[in-house]
Protein backbone atom coordinates (compact mmCIF):
# COMPACT_ATOMS: atom_id res chain seq x y z
CA UNK A 1 0.00 0.00 0.00
CA UNK A 2 1.13 3.67 -1.01
CA UNK A 3 0.84 5.85 2.17
CA UNK A 4 1.05 9.44 2.05
CA UNK A 5 1.45 12.43 4.62
CA UNK A 6 0.29 15.90 3.45
CA UNK A 7 -0.25 19.78 5.05
CA UNK A 8 -2.59 22.00 4.39
CA UNK A 9 -4.24 25.30 5.33
CA UNK A 10 -7.43 23.37 6.41
CA UNK A 11 -8.13 19.51 6.32
CA UNK A 12 -10.01 19.46 3.11
CA UNK A 13 -7.18 22.19 1.59
CA UNK A 14 -4.48 19.25 2.59
CA UNK A 15 -6.66 15.87 1.04
CA UNK A 16 -7.42 17.62 -2.08
CA UNK A 17 -2.94 18.20 -1.77
CA UNK A 18 -2.81 14.54 -1.02
CA UNK A 19 -4.96 13.10 -4.06
CA UNK A 20 -3.60 15.04 -6.53
CA UNK A 21 0.36 14.33 -5.66
CA UNK A 22 -1.36 10.47 -5.76
CA UNK A 23 -3.43 10.69 -8.59
CA UNK A 24 -6.29 9.10 -7.11
CA UNK A 25 -9.72 10.07 -6.21
CA UNK A 26 -10.76 10.35 -2.76
CA UNK A 27 -13.02 6.74 -3.04
CA UNK A 28 -9.64 5.00 -3.20
CA UNK A 29 -7.52 5.90 -0.21
CA UNK A 30 -8.13 5.89 3.25
CA UNK A 31 -7.58 9.31 5.28
CA UNK A 32 -6.50 9.70 9.02
CA UNK A 33 -6.42 13.00 10.43
CA UNK A 34 -2.86 13.37 12.00
CA UNK A 35 -2.81 17.46 13.05
CA UNK A 36 -6.13 19.50 13.27
CA UNK A 37 -5.24 23.33 12.11
CA UNK A 38 -4.55 25.95 14.42
CA UNK A 39 -5.69 29.11 14.03
CA UNK A 40 -3.84 30.75 16.50
CA UNK A 41 -4.25 34.70 17.83
CA UNK A 42 -6.72 36.37 15.57
CA UNK A 43 -5.75 33.89 12.35
CA UNK A 44 -2.39 35.49 12.50
CA UNK A 45 0.10 34.05 15.24
CA UNK A 46 0.59 30.60 16.32
CA UNK A 47 -1.45 29.51 13.00
CA UNK A 48 -0.55 25.15 12.21
CA UNK A 49 -1.81 23.55 9.02
CA UNK A 50 -3.42 20.53 9.08
CA UNK A 51 -1.93 17.29 8.62
CA UNK A 52 -3.46 13.75 7.28
CA UNK A 53 -2.41 10.79 6.12
CA UNK A 54 -3.50 9.06 2.87
CA UNK A 55 -3.29 5.27 2.03
CA UNK A 56 -4.20 4.06 -1.17
CA UNK A 57 -6.04 0.68 -1.30
CA UNK A 58 -4.69 -2.15 -2.95
CA UNK A 59 -7.73 -2.55 -5.31
CA UNK A 60 -6.82 1.21 -6.80
CA UNK A 61 -3.73 0.05 -7.32
CA UNK A 62 -4.36 -3.20 -8.78
CA UNK A 63 -7.66 -2.81 -10.89
CA UNK A 64 -6.35 -1.53 -14.19
CA UNK A 65 -3.99 -4.64 -14.57
CA UNK A 66 -6.78 -6.82 -16.26
CA UNK A 67 -7.62 -4.34 -18.33
CA UNK A 68 -4.18 -3.77 -19.48
CA UNK A 69 -3.77 -7.93 -20.33
CA UNK A 70 -6.93 -7.97 -22.11
CA UNK A 71 -6.49 -5.45 -24.92
CA UNK A 72 -3.46 -7.97 -26.04
CA UNK A 73 -6.32 -10.94 -26.82
CA UNK A 74 -7.98 -13.30 -29.45
CA UNK A 75 -8.34 -10.47 -31.99
CA UNK A 76 -4.93 -8.98 -32.81
CA UNK A 77 -6.49 -7.17 -36.23
CA UNK A 78 -5.07 -3.07 -36.07
CA UNK A 79 -9.11 -2.49 -37.03
CA UNK A 80 -9.29 -3.42 -33.19
CA UNK A 81 -6.53 -2.51 -31.78
CA UNK A 82 -7.16 1.04 -32.80
CA UNK A 83 -10.65 1.10 -31.85
CA UNK A 84 -9.30 -0.19 -28.04
CA UNK A 85 -6.77 2.33 -28.18
CA UNK A 86 -9.54 4.92 -28.63
CA UNK A 87 -11.44 3.81 -25.62
CA UNK A 88 -8.09 5.16 -23.26
CA UNK A 89 -7.76 8.21 -25.19
CA UNK A 90 -11.33 9.50 -24.71
CA UNK A 91 -11.04 8.63 -20.90
CA UNK A 92 -8.19 10.92 -20.29
CA UNK A 93 -9.58 13.67 -22.36
CA UNK A 94 -12.61 12.86 -19.76
CA UNK A 95 -10.31 13.12 -17.02
CA UNK A 96 -8.67 16.09 -17.60
CA UNK A 97 -11.52 18.18 -18.31
CA UNK A 98 -12.56 16.78 -14.67
CA UNK A 99 -9.51 17.77 -13.03
CA UNK A 100 -9.94 21.08 -14.68
CA UNK A 101 -12.83 21.40 -13.23
CA UNK A 102 -12.10 20.07 -9.82
CA UNK A 103 -9.42 22.86 -10.12
CA UNK A 104 -11.28 25.71 -10.50
CA UNK A 105 -13.90 24.49 -7.91
CA UNK A 106 -10.82 23.98 -5.83
CA UNK A 107 -9.72 27.31 -6.19
CA UNK A 108 -13.06 29.39 -6.13
CA UNK A 109 -13.69 27.26 -2.81
CA UNK A 110 -10.76 28.02 -1.49
CA UNK A 111 -11.02 32.14 -2.10
CA UNK A 112 -13.87 32.13 -0.22
CA UNK A 113 -12.24 30.28 2.67
CA UNK A 114 -9.52 32.93 2.78
CA UNK A 115 -12.20 35.42 2.38
CA UNK A 116 -14.61 34.22 5.78
CA UNK A 117 -11.55 33.93 7.60
CA UNK A 118 -10.91 37.07 7.00
CA UNK A 119 -14.58 38.41 7.72
CA UNK A 120 -14.46 36.63 10.92
CA UNK A 121 -11.50 38.09 12.45
CA UNK A 122 -12.80 41.43 12.09
CA UNK A 123 -15.83 40.52 13.75
CA UNK A 124 -13.58 38.98 16.48
CA UNK A 125 -11.47 42.20 16.84
CA UNK A 126 -14.36 44.63 16.59
CA UNK A 127 -16.19 41.94 19.68
CA UNK A 128 -12.51 42.66 21.63
CA UNK A 129 -13.40 46.24 21.13
CA UNK A 130 -16.89 45.99 22.18
CA UNK A 131 -18.46 46.87 19.27
CA UNK A 132 -21.18 44.94 17.23
CA UNK A 133 -20.92 44.94 13.54
CA UNK A 134 -22.03 43.91 11.00
CA UNK A 135 -20.18 42.91 7.58
CA UNK A 136 -21.84 43.14 3.91
CA UNK A 137 -19.45 41.18 1.12
CA UNK A 138 -19.57 43.06 -2.16
CA UNK A 139 -17.92 41.07 -5.10
CA UNK A 140 -16.63 42.93 -7.59
CA UNK A 141 -13.71 42.56 -10.53
CA UNK A 142 -10.51 42.31 -8.97
CA UNK A 143 -11.77 43.23 -4.86
CA UNK A 144 -13.76 41.95 -1.72
CA UNK A 145 -15.59 44.96 0.03
CA UNK A 146 -16.42 44.37 3.35
CA UNK A 147 -19.18 47.00 4.32
CA UNK A 148 -19.01 47.28 7.74
CA UNK A 149 -22.09 48.18 9.53
CA UNK A 150 -23.23 49.05 13.26
CA UNK A 151 -22.64 51.71 16.20
CA UNK A 152 -19.65 53.80 16.99
CA UNK A 153 -17.90 53.10 13.89
CA UNK A 154 -15.75 55.63 14.59
CA UNK A 155 -13.48 53.88 16.43
CA UNK A 156 -13.09 51.05 13.55
CA UNK A 157 -12.55 53.98 11.16
CA UNK A 158 -9.73 56.56 13.03
CA UNK A 159 -8.14 59.84 12.52
CA UNK A 160 -8.57 60.06 8.67
CA UNK A 161 -8.94 56.04 8.75
CA UNK A 162 -5.57 55.36 9.67
CA UNK A 163 -7.37 52.31 11.84
CA UNK A 164 -9.46 51.36 8.79
CA UNK A 165 -6.82 51.01 6.88
CA UNK A 166 -4.64 49.31 9.66
CA UNK A 167 -7.56 46.16 9.63
CA UNK A 168 -7.46 45.98 5.95
CA UNK A 169 -3.87 45.60 6.13
CA UNK A 170 -4.39 42.55 8.51
CA UNK A 171 -7.42 41.15 6.92
CA UNK A 172 -5.57 40.94 3.89
CA UNK A 173 -2.83 39.28 5.40
CA UNK A 174 -5.73 36.76 6.96
CA UNK A 175 -7.29 36.11 3.86
CA UNK A 176 -4.03 35.32 1.78
CA UNK A 177 -3.09 32.60 4.70
CA UNK A 178 -6.21 30.37 3.83
CA UNK A 179 -6.17 31.39 0.27
CA UNK A 180 -4.22 29.87 -2.86
CA UNK A 181 -5.79 32.23 -5.32
CA UNK A 182 -4.53 36.26 -4.10
CA UNK A 183 -7.57 37.83 -2.47
CA UNK A 184 -7.54 41.58 -1.70
CA UNK A 185 -9.80 43.03 0.38
CA UNK A 186 -10.87 46.36 1.05
CA UNK A 187 -12.55 47.46 4.19
CA UNK A 188 -15.16 50.30 4.10
CA UNK A 189 -17.64 51.43 6.82
CA UNK A 190 -19.96 54.59 6.62
CA UNK A 191 -18.98 55.38 2.73
CA UNK A 192 -15.99 56.50 4.08
CA UNK A 193 -13.64 55.33 1.20
CA UNK A 194 -16.54 57.52 -0.74
CA UNK A 195 -16.53 60.64 1.38
CA UNK A 196 -12.09 60.65 1.90
CA UNK A 197 -11.72 60.46 -2.14
CA UNK A 198 -13.50 63.48 -2.35
CA UNK A 199 -12.43 65.17 0.01
CA UNK A 200 -8.56 64.45 -1.01
CA UNK A 201 -9.77 65.41 -4.29
CA UNK A 202 -11.20 68.84 -3.46
CA UNK A 203 -7.50 69.78 -1.42
CA UNK A 204 -6.10 68.64 -4.71
CA UNK A 205 -8.05 71.32 -7.06
CA UNK A 206 -7.57 74.00 -3.64
CA UNK A 207 -3.70 73.81 -3.73
CA UNK A 208 -3.23 73.62 -7.51
CA UNK A 209 -4.92 76.83 -7.66
CA UNK A 210 -2.99 78.00 -5.09
CA UNK A 211 0.32 76.81 -6.59
CA UNK A 212 -0.55 78.76 -9.73
CA UNK A 213 -1.86 81.68 -7.89
CA UNK A 214 1.31 81.86 -5.74
CA UNK A 215 4.04 79.93 -8.05
CA UNK A 216 4.71 78.36 -4.90
CA UNK A 217 4.89 74.30 -4.57
CA UNK A 218 2.82 72.91 -2.07
CA UNK A 219 3.91 70.24 0.02
CA UNK A 220 0.97 67.58 1.48
CA UNK A 221 1.36 65.97 4.75
CA UNK A 222 2.26 62.11 4.42
CA UNK A 223 -0.18 60.04 2.80
CA UNK A 224 -1.13 56.32 2.80
CA UNK A 225 -0.15 54.69 -1.42
CA UNK A 226 -4.05 54.62 -2.00
CA UNK A 227 -4.22 58.26 -1.17
CA UNK A 228 -1.16 59.46 -3.17
CA UNK A 229 -2.81 58.33 -5.74
CA UNK A 230 -5.82 59.52 -5.76
CA UNK A 231 -4.52 63.62 -5.77
CA UNK A 232 -2.12 61.82 -8.44
CA UNK A 233 -5.11 61.03 -10.55
CA UNK A 234 -6.92 63.85 -9.72
CA UNK A 235 -4.29 66.05 -11.52
CA UNK A 236 -2.56 64.54 -14.09
CA UNK A 237 -4.53 66.18 -17.07
CA UNK A 238 -3.86 69.65 -14.83
CA UNK A 239 -2.99 71.88 -17.85
CA UNK A 240 -0.76 74.59 -15.45
CA UNK A 241 0.62 71.99 -12.76
CA UNK A 242 2.15 68.51 -11.95
CA UNK A 243 2.32 66.27 -8.88
CA UNK A 244 5.64 63.93 -7.75
CA UNK A 245 6.20 62.15 -4.43
CA UNK A 246 9.11 62.33 -2.29
CA UNK A 247 10.46 60.88 1.25
CA UNK A 248 10.38 57.54 2.49
CA UNK A 249 7.42 55.61 3.84
CA UNK A 250 5.68 56.02 5.82
CA UNK A 251 6.26 59.97 5.39
CA UNK A 252 6.36 59.67 1.47
CA UNK A 253 4.61 62.99 0.40
CA UNK A 254 2.80 64.41 -2.63
CA UNK A 255 4.52 67.80 -4.20
CA UNK A 256 2.32 70.30 -6.33
CA UNK A 257 4.51 71.93 -8.43
CA UNK A 258 4.10 74.21 -11.81
CA UNK A 259 5.08 72.54 -14.91
CA UNK A 260 8.09 73.86 -16.95
CA UNK A 261 6.83 76.34 -19.70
Amino acid sequence: MKTLIVSGKTIEHAIQKGLAELGVTQDRVQVRILEQPSKGFFGLIGTKPAKVELTVEEAAQTEDKPLAAKSQSEEGKASTSSAVQAVPEEKALSDSAQSEEKTVRASVQDQTAGVEEAKQFILDVTQSMGLEVEIAIVKRKDTVVFDISGSDLGLIIGRRGQTLDSLQYLANLVANRYSEQHVRLVLDAEQFRDRRKQTLESLAERLATKTVRTHKEMILEPMTPQERKIIHAKLQDHPKVKTYSKGEEPNRRIVIALKSQ
